[in-house]
């Protein structure tokens, strides 16, 4: 097997958190694989959470049979937003993809988001392209609650987006460690990108139905997670002090 440093360095990196996916793990693999071949020089992150199903094996027996592919396990469930972040800080890309593991981010939407980077002129200093879905295949109480948190969400935060809890979101490497990390960050990048001075485009994308496997979230759980959640975010927005341009003399 290929050592990472014999590896060479990927243009993209497409980073998927996981818990209990077994069933998605190989047909999203294989549908990442499809898009981005003869696309971008890339490479696959995924980091599993503390799977306790079948997970961890699939991933094994697919690391040794997809080249791009990397694994990463946490030895505690820490949830998504560290799953992402130990995701990015292990990517050798400079810039990096992220996607849910359940199937339902369609991974043939993301050279649109890599375009809509490239096109950004260095001076609109650019660093989040996030994907936001058209005609969610959700629950009727998931597709109402996500519809008030993302319009409770845009009118306290100014965040420019309509969806910020879509998981395909394309990214700065180094812009985002160089944010505050808390857990759920992933849902903030818009609103905490803009807070370091950084610009954000949105692209909309697909969104597919769950087929395999079970949700992991509550709308009641992620409701009042949300509102403590908001608090914080506003806090923070509120205190950050940007310097402009910094010279050494």
């Amino acid at each position: 097997m290929t050592s990472e440093s014999a590896r060479p360095v990927p243009e993209l990196s497409v980073v998927v958190p996981v818990k209990d996916e077994a069933e998605n793990v190989r047909p999203l693999i294989d549908e990442i694989t499809a898009a981005l071949r003869g696309v971008v020089p890339f490479e696959i992150v995924y980091v599993d959470d503390g799977s306790g199903d079948a997970t961890p094996a699939v991933l094994a027996k697919a690391r040794t049979e997809v080249p791009e592919l990397r694994v990463l396990r946490h030895e505690k469930n820490s949830g998504q937003s560290a799953g992402v972040r130990s995701g990015v800080k292990a990517a050798r890309a400079p810039l990096v993809v992220t996607l849910d593991g359940d199937g339902q981010n369609d991974p043939a939407d993301i050279p649109k988001l890599l375009a809509a980077y490239r096109a950004a002129a260095p001076a609109e200093r650019v660093r989040l392209v996030g994907g936001q879905r058209v005609k969610r295949q959700d629950t009727a109480a998931k597709r109402w609650a996500s519809r008030f948190a993302n319009g409770l969400r845009s009118w306290l935060l100014s965040d420019d987006t309509r969806d910020t809890g879509c998981g395909l979101k394309l990214f700065d490497r180094q812009a985002f460690l160089d944010l505050p990390y808390f857990d759920h960050l992933h849902r903030y990048l818009p609103a905490l990108m803009k807070r370091d001075g950084w610009a954000i485009r949105m692209v909309d994308v697909g969104h597919r139905a769950r087929t395999r496997g079970a949700s992991k979230y509550g709308v009641l759980d992620r409701a009042f997670v949300s509102i403590r959640d908001l608090m914080g975010v506003m806090w923070l927005m509120a205190r950050r002090r940007l310097p402009g341009e910094v010279k050494e003399l």
